[in-house]
């Protein structure tokens, strides 16, 4: 499996955005990392107290917002408006066409991270959710957050992938099971350490497991994780 340490990814510091890309977007190229399977973006983004994106548009992309630690404010071009913040999860689904604008209303800084995957149909009707989640929910198990049925109260998205978290406690090895076999999983360490046979990952260092390979973890200092599992075309 492949290892994508944090330092690999492409940087930016823009001031009042500080922002981190594991595959190719905005400024950022590189060839050899354009997606995993049906993973477009995976964006780390720092927004500074009171700032943010101006309203802008998207197409055909299914769109995930984790905040971290921080408030996001959420506005479309559908009417929706809302603010989500760590523990919370948004989805919104650009089909035919969708304006948005995301910003900091807070003084302190936000950090978020934006997800991008590709749907499984074309132009349908815009759409916007979120959804609150225990952290409880995910000591020492899987939480799933985002699903293509809304399996287990996560949020539902127009592709057959899973969005899930786990934070262990117990320190006992975990191998996480797919969703669906035919799938890849793309780990992310959010936070601490993790064992990996005989390498070791670090905070915000990425695994990219293809099918048919199994994914065992030894948890080191409590890791949190998020796994976001896709098919591969």
């Amino acid at each position: 499996m492949e290892i994508i340490r944090t330092d690999e990814r492409g940087y930016f510091n823009h001031g009042w955005l500080k922002t981190y890309h594991t595959f190719s977007f905005a400024g950022y190229y590189n060839p050899e990392r354009m997606h995993f399977g049906l993973l477009r973006v995976l964006n780390d983004d720092i927004v500074q107290g009171n700032k943010g994106f101006a309203i802008h548009s998207h197409h055909n992309m299914e769109i995930i917002s984790i905040p971290l630690y921080g408030k996001l404010e959420h506005q479309d071009s559908t009417g929706e408006r809302g603010i989500i913040q760590a523990g919370e999860v948004q989805v919104m689904s650009a089909g035919r066409g969708i304006q948005h604008s995301e910003r900091n209303p807070e003084a302190e800084p936000v950090n978020f991270l934006q997800i991008w995957i590709f749907p499984d149909a074309k132009n349908i009707k815009p759409r916007y959710d979120q959804k609150k989640f225990d952290e409880t929910g995910r000591i020492n198990k899987i939480q799933l957050l985002v699903s293509p049925d809304s399996a287990e109260g996560s949020l539902r998205i127009h592709q057959n992938a899973f969005l899930s978290r786990i934070k262990i406690t117990n320190w006992v090895p975990f191998t996480y099971k797919r969703f669906d076999d035919k799938n890849g999983i793309y780990a992310f360490v959010l936070e601490n350490d993790i064992q990996i046979g005989e390498l070791t990952c670090n905070r915000r260092d990425s695994l990219l497991v293809k099918p048919g390979e199994t994914l065992k973890i030894v948890p080191c200092n409590e890791p949190q994780l998020l796994f976001i599992e896709v098919p591969m075309s």
